[in-house]
C-alpha cells in the first residue's frame, strides 16, 4: 500500500509537470506570436541601426511605371478610382495606365473604355484575379509594375513613393501600406479590422528596417516586371505569395507606409469573417507554394521573420490557445493554485468579452471595450474554418468578394 501510494504521489506531479510545461508552452506562443515578436523586431532593428544606418530613399528617382488596375463588377465605384488615378503624382509620360476588367458583367469595362489614357483589358470570362494578373503582364511596357483593386483609393504619392525604391538593385518588390476608413457609426468588425491593420503596417514597417517585408497585401504592391512569375490560376492570396517569391530568387520587398491603399471596412461581420476565412484558406496553400522558406540555413533572416510573422499565427497559435485554457483548468483542478486561478479567470473574463463582441458585432453595435478580445477570437476561428476549407479544397479562386461599407 506504501509503494502505491508513492507511485500515485510521482503520478500525480508527473501529470502535474506536464500540465505546466504544456500551460506555459501554449502561453509563449501565443505572447510570442501577438506581442514578443514586435518586441524583439523592434530591439533588433535598433541593434542594427547603431551598426549600420539605413542608406535614405532618393526623391528623384522616376523610372517609366506602369499601373494594373484588377476590377471586377465595380460600376459604382469605377469612377471615383479613375478620378484617383489621374490624380497620382507621377510624370505622366512615365505612367501607363492598365484596368483590367475580366468576367464583370456590369457597366464597369464600358464606363472604363470612354478614357482614351487608359489601356482597357477585358474579356468575357471570369477566371480569377490570378488568371487577370498573369494576363496583364503581357501588356506591360515598363520595368516597374505596380499592382491594386479597384474598390481602394491610392494616396496620391504612392507610385512616386514605391518607384524610389528601386534604385536599390537589390529591392525586388513594394509593398504598399493598406488603410481602413473609419467612421465614428463603424462598428466593431470595422473598428477591430481597422486596429488589426495599424497593428500590421507596424510590423510590416519594422521587417523591412530588419530586411524585408514578409508578404504584401494584394491592395497595393509592385514588382520588377521582369520578375513577375505567373502563379498557377487556383493560388488564393497571390500578391503574397508573388512577393515572396521574390525573398526566394535573392531579392527583398520593402514597406512604403507613405503609398497606401484606403478602402472602406467590410459591410458586416459576415462580410469580413468571408474575407478572414477565404484567407486563411489561401494560407495553408501559400505555405505549400514557399516550402523553401522553411529552410532556416539557406534564408535565415527571412525564414525567421516569414515563420515569427505568419506561420506560427497560421498553425500553432490557435492551438496553443485552446491547450492554454484546457492546461490551465487542469492545473487549477489538481492544485488549486491561487496563481493559475487568477490567470483562469482573466483567460476567461477575456473569451465573454470576445464573445459579447461578437455578438454585438452581429448587431452593427460598436462597443470599443470589446475591440480587441472580439477580432483577435474572430481571427483564430477563421483560422480554423480556413484550414476545414482547405482540407477539403473547396475554396474557390473565383471568390465571392466580401461587401464593403457604403461610401
Amino acid at each position: 500500500m506504501f509503494l502505491w501510494g508513492r507511485l500515485a504521489v510521482y503520478l500525480n506531479l508527473q501529470k502535474m509537470i506536464f500540465f505546466k510545461i504544456l500551460f506555459w508552452a501554449s502561453l509563449a506562443i501565443v505572447f510570442y506570436s501577438y506581442v514578443g515578436y514586435g518586441i524583439l523586431l523592434w530591439a533588433l532593428v535598433k541593434i542594427k541601426n547603431i551598426f549600420k544606418k539605413a542608406k535614405p530613399v532618393p526623391t528623384d528617382f522616376e523610372p517609366p511605371v506602369t499601373l494594373v488596375v484588377a476590377a471586377f463588377n465595380e460600376a459604382d465605384f469605377i469612377e471615383e478610382k479613375i478620378k484617383n488615378t489621374f490624380e497620382l503624382d507621377y510624370p505622366k509620360d512615365k505612367l501607363q495606365i492598365i484596368f483590367i476588367t475580366d468576367g464583370s458583367s456590369d457597366a464597369t469595362p464600358s464606363i472604363v473604355e470612354q478614357y482614351n489614357n487608359i489601356e482597357l483589358l477585358h474579356q468575357p470570362q471570369r477566371q480569377g484575379k490570378v488568371a487577370a494578373m498573369n494576363r496583364a503582364i503581357d501588356f506591360v511596357k515598363n520595368e516597374i509594375v505596380i499592382f491594386c483593386d479597384a474598390n481602394t483609393l491610392l494616396s496620391k504619392a504612392s507610385v512616386k513613393k514605391i518607384a524610389a525604391h528601386y534604385s536599390n538593385p537589390k529591392v525586388g518588390g513594394v509593398a504598399g501600406e493598406k488603410r481602413i476608413l473609419l467612421s465614428n457609426k463603424d462598428a466593431a468588425a470595422a473598428a477591430g479590422e481597422g486596429l488589426y491593420w495599424k497593428y500590421e503596417s507596424f510590423l510590416k514597417k519594422l521587417d523591412s528596417d530588419l530586411y524585408t517585408t514578409v508578404g504584401a497585401a494584394g491592395e497595393l504592391f509592385s514588382v520588377r516586371t521582369t520578375l513577375f512569375e505567373k502563379a498557377p490560376t487556383n493560388t488564393i492570396i497571390e500578391d503574397f505569395v508573388q512577393s515572396l517569391k521574390l525573398c526566394i530568387n535573392g531579392y527583398v520587398v520593402r514597406y512604403e507606409p507613405e503609398a497606401y491603399a484606403a478602402e472602406l471596412p467590410s459591410a458586416s461581420i459576415k462580410e469580413e469573417m468571408k474575407r478572414k476565412v477565404r484567407i486563411c484558406a489561401g494560407a495553408f496553400q501559400a505555405m505549400l507554394l514557399l516550402k523553401p522558406l522553411f529552410n532556416f540555413f539557406k534564408y535565415p533572416v527571412v525564414s525567421f521573420q516569414f515563420i515569427s510573422h505568419r506561420i506560427l499565427r497560421w498553425t500553432l497559435c490557435p492551438i496553443a490557445l485552446i491547450l492554454l485554457l484546457i492546461s490551465n483548468i487542469l492545473i487549477v483542478i489538481s492544485s488549486g493554485s491561487a496563481f493559475y486561478l487568477m490567470i483562469l479567470i482573466a483567460q476567461v473574463i477575456f473569451y465573454v468579452m470576445g464573445i459579447t463582441g461578437w455578438i454585438y458585432a452581429n448587431k452593427d453595435i460598436k462597443m470599443k471595450i470589446f475591440f480587441i478580445p472580439f477580432y483577435f477570437l474572430f481571427m483564430n476561428m477563421a483560422v480554423f474554418m480556413g484550414f476545414k476549407r482547405f482540407i477539403k479544397g473547396n475554396q474557390s479562386v473565383l471568390w465571392d468578394k466580401a461587401a464593403r461599407k457604403a461610401a
